[in-house]
C-alpha cells in the first residue's frame, strides 16, 4: 500500500447542504493539511478552524480541517477531512484544488477498500459499511452496525479456530498411518467435528435471517384480470400506488413497490393480469410479469372469493414455476359477508384450489384480514423475529457456509478410513469461512465488491 497515490473525493451526498466534506487518504499528507489552510499545522485529531485555499492562496471556504496521522485513521494511512460549507460549487472548487496538489479521484469504496488492505477491517466489516448506508429499516441499520462491529466476524473467526485445532489434529495423524485411526479415537476428532457442524449450523441460521433482513423478500401477486391485485397492493402500501378500476387489464406493467414489515424489507409486485391478449403493450407488460414470478420468493395467488378457480386461474397457476412458495388469498369477502380468516395446510383441514400452503380470506377493499396476511408472508420465509444474535449477511456469505457445511459433511463420510480426504474436506470447509472474512479472496471478488460502494466511502 506504500506506494498508493494520495486520493479525494466528496464524501456527501451530492446537492446542497449545510456541511459538505472532501476526505483524502494517503502517504504524508501533512504538507498538503498544510497548503490547503494556508500555511498552518493541523494537530492529529483535532479541529482545525481555517480557510481553505487553492493553490494561488485564494480562499475557496472556511471550515474544520481534520487530521488523522497513519496509522490512526480509517483507512490506515494518513487522512484528511476539510469540513466546510455544503455548496455543490464550492465543494467542487475545493476538489480541484486536492487534485492540482497531487491527488487523484477515489473510486467508489476505495477509502473502504484501503482500509481492509491495511487491515483496519475485514471484508465482512467492510462490506457492513455499505450495508449500514444502504439499510431501509431502523433493524437493517441496527445489525449492520452489529457487523461493522465485528459481531460476524467473530463468530467466523471462532469455526475457523476450532477447525484448524481439528485439522492440526488429523494432519499430525498422516506421518503416522499406523495409529492414526486409534490417535484420532482417542482425540475425540468425531465429537470435535459434530460439535462444529453445531456451531456451523446456528452461524448458518443467523445468517440467513440478517441475508433477509439485508435483501428483503420479493412478493408478486397473481391471478386472473379484476380479481384486486392492484387493490392489495395499494392496501399493503398504504397509498394508492396502482390504478384500480372494473376494467380487466387496467395493469398493463409490473408495478413495484416496497413495504417493512417488522422491519423486514419487502418487495411487492403487482402484475398485469396473465391472460392471451391481443394488446401489443398488454403483451409487454404481461412478459415482464412472467419474469417477475421467476424470481419471486413469494407468490400471492388473489382469487375472487364469489367465484373460485375459473380457467383463467387455472392457465396461470399452470405457469407458476415448481417448488414457488404460494399463499393463495380469497380476496372480496366483503361481498360475501365473510368474516376474515386464515388456515393452514399444517392443521389439515385446508381446503384450497392450490399447493399453497396458507389460505387467507380477506377483503383489500376494507383491510378485514390484512394483518393475518402480513403475518403469513413473514411465516413463509421463515422470519423469527430480530434478536441480539443477529448480524446483516449477504448472499455470497451464506453460499460459503454452505459449502463449508457441505465439506464438513463431506469429511464426516470419510474420517474412519480415508484419512487424507478427510483432511482435505477439513481444509477446503476452512477456505470457503475464510472467503467471508477476506482471508481467502481473489482479487477479482474485491473488485465486485468495492465498486457497489458510493464515491468517498
Amino acid at each position: 500500500m506504500d506506494n498508493n497515490p494520495t486520493i479525494a473525493a466528496i464524501a456527501t451526498a451530492p446537492g446542497r447542504g449545510g456541511v459538505g466534506v472532501v476526505r483524502l487518504s494517503g502517504k504524508n499528507l501533512l504538507p498538503m493539511a498544510q497548503k490547503l489552510s494556508g500555511g498552518k499545522t493541523p494537530q492529529p485529531r483535532k479541529a482545525l478552524y481555517t480557510d481553505f485555499v487553492d493553490v494561488e492562496g485564494t480562499v475557496i471556504d472556511n471550515g474544520l480541517l481534520l487530521y488523522f496521522a497513519a496509522p490512526a485513521s480509517f483507512t490506515g494511512e494518513d487522512v484528511i477531512e476539510l469540513q466546510g460549507h455544503g455548496g455543490p460549487v464550492v465543494l467542487q472548487m475545493l476538489l480541484q484544488c486536492c487534485l492540482q496538489l497531487g491527488a487523484r479521484l477515489a473510486e467508489p469504496g476505495e477509502f473502504t477498500k484501503r482500509a481492509f488492505l491495511n487491515n483496519k477491517l475485514d471484508l465482512a466489516q467492510a462490506e457492513s459499511v455499505a450495508d449500514l448506508i444502504d439499510a431501509s429499516s431502523q433493524s437493517a441499520a441496527r445489525m449492520a452496525v452489529r457487523s461493522l462491529k465485528g459481531v460476524f466476524s467473530q463468530e467466523i473467526h471462532r469455526l475457523v479456530d476450532d477447525l484448524i485445532t481439528l485439522r492440526m489434529l488429523v494432519e499430525a495423524t498422516l506421518d503416522f498411518p499406523e495409529e492414526d485411526i486409534d490417535f484420532l479415537q482417542a482425540a475425540d476428532a468425531s465429537g470435535k467435528l459434530d460439535h462444529l457442524c453445531i456451531q456451523l449450523d446456528k452461524v448458518l441460521r443467523q445468517a440467513q435471517q440478517g441475508a433477509l433482513l439485508r435483501e428483503g423478500m420479493n412478493v408478486v401477486l397473481v391471478g386472473a384480470p379484476n380479481v384486486g391485485k392492484s387493490s392489495l397492493l395499494n392496501a399493503l402500501a398504504g397509498d394508492e400506488v396502482a390504478i384500480v378500476t372494473d376494467i380487466a387489464g387496467t395493469t398493463r406493467d409490473t408495478v413495484r413497490e416496497q413495504i417493512t414489515l417488522e422491519g423486514v424489507p419487502v418487495h411487492i409486485i403487482d402484475t398485469a393480469g396473465l391472460r392471451e391478449t391481443e394488446d401489443v403493450v398488454e403483451r409487454i407488460g404481461i412478459e415482464r410479469s412472467q419474469q417477475a414470478v421467476q424470481q419471486a420468493d413469494v407468490a400471492l395467488v388473489l382469487v375472487d372469493q364469489r367465484e373460485g378457480i375459473n380457467t383463467t386461474t387455472a392457465a396461470i397457476l399452470a405457469q407458476l414455476p415448481a417448488g414457488l412458495h404460494k399463499i393463495e388469498v380469497h380476496n372480496k369477502i366483503d361481498l360475501t359477508g365473510e368474516a376474515a380468516s386464515s388456515v393452514s395446510r399444517e392443521t389439515g383441514d385446508l381446503v384450497a384450489f392450490t399447493d399453497a400452503s396458507q389460505v387467507i380470506a380477506l377483503s383489500a377493499k376494507t383491510g378485514a384480514g390484512l394483518d393475518l396476511l402480513r403475518q403469513a408472508l413473514l411465516q413463509q420465509v421463515g422470519w423469527q423475529g430480530e434478536s441480539e444474535g443477529l448480524f446483516l449477511a449477504r448472499t455470497r456469505h451464506i453460499q460459503a457456509l454452505e459449502m463449508a457445511r457441505e465439506e464438513l459433511a463431506n469429511a464426516s463420510l470419510c474420517q474412519n478410513n480415508q484419512i487424507e480426504l478427510f483432511a482435505e474436506h477439513l481444509r477446503l470447509a476452512q477456505n470457503a469461512l475464510n472467503e467471508i472474512t477476506g482471508e481467502f479472496s481473489a482479487d477479482d471478488l474485491l473488485g465486485v465488491i468495492f465498486s457497489r460502494f458510493c464515491i468517498g466511502k
